[in-house]
């Protein structure tokens, strides 16, 4: 009889954002897949859950699928988590996922933390309709796909790191207009959370004076209607 593969989200700051249901799942499965054994450590720790532990992530995730296959074929079951949030968005998962669906295999996804959910809801830009794009292309494909944002209608979320925060709002002025309204959110749920809301030109000028830190999400409102 095949295992089960469930998709577990975890907290992306707060300890407590995690579900009764996730915990039960955590500590009833054979194995929890993690992107940092170190990090998810701390969470299983925190509730007591002994499961082992192995890794999973981008540098191996081609490499070990085919045994994990094998391994859920043969009954095992099996929790795949990431550092925060939930697994396959802007993380390791679709690879497992998909091959799992082709071998037949039960997926269950629970649902949980995402980071750019609360930041959207708490951006102020149109919620009903939006355009998840994750991380921008470093340096090739870069241009590219700011060009073709252009013509985007719809509210716009990024995830970014404090290292490139300050050129990303910079080349949305460049590409989007300078006075094209944005939101900025960091460090969602925990001590030092923040969201700072204006033109991308404000926000990017914002950062330059104060040196950003944590992880980010933007929110960027679509071209406007005419």
């Amino acid at each position: 009889m095949n295992g089960k593969l469930f998709i577990v989200p975890t907290p992306i700051g707060n300890l407590k954002d995690i579900t009764f249901r996730a915990i039960e799942v955590l500590k009833e499965v054979d194995i929890v897949l993690a992107e940092d054994t170190r990090t998810s450590g701390k969470l299983l720790n925190h509730y007591s859950i002994g499961t082992t532990l192995r890794p999973y992530h981008m540098h191996n995730e081609h490499k070990t699928l085919g045994g994990l296959v094998d391994e859920l074929k043969a009954g095992r079951q099996m929790a795949l988590i990431t550092d925060a949030g939930t697994p396959a968005i802007s993380d390791p998962g679709f690879l497992l996922v998909r091959e799992a669906i082709r071998e037949g295999i039960a997926v269950e996804t629970l649902p949980g933390a995402t980071a750019f959910v609360p930041a959207l809801v708490n951006s102020g830009l149109p919620a009903h309709n939006f355009s998840f794009e994750g991380f921008l292309p470093v340096k090739k494909g870069r241009q590219t796909k700011l060009n073709q944002l252009q013509s985007e209608t719809r509210t716009m979320i990024f995830y970014e790191s404090p290292y490139r925060i300050v050129k990303t709002l910079t080349d949305f002025g460049k590409y989007l207009g300078e006075d094209r309204q944005a939101s900025v959110s960091r460090e969602i749920s925990k001590m030092f959370e923040e969201t700072v809301r204006g033109t991308v030109a404000e926000l990017a000028q914002h950062f330059s004076d104060h040196p950003p830190k944590g992880e980010f999400v933007v929110c960027v409102a679509g071209k406007a209607d005419k």
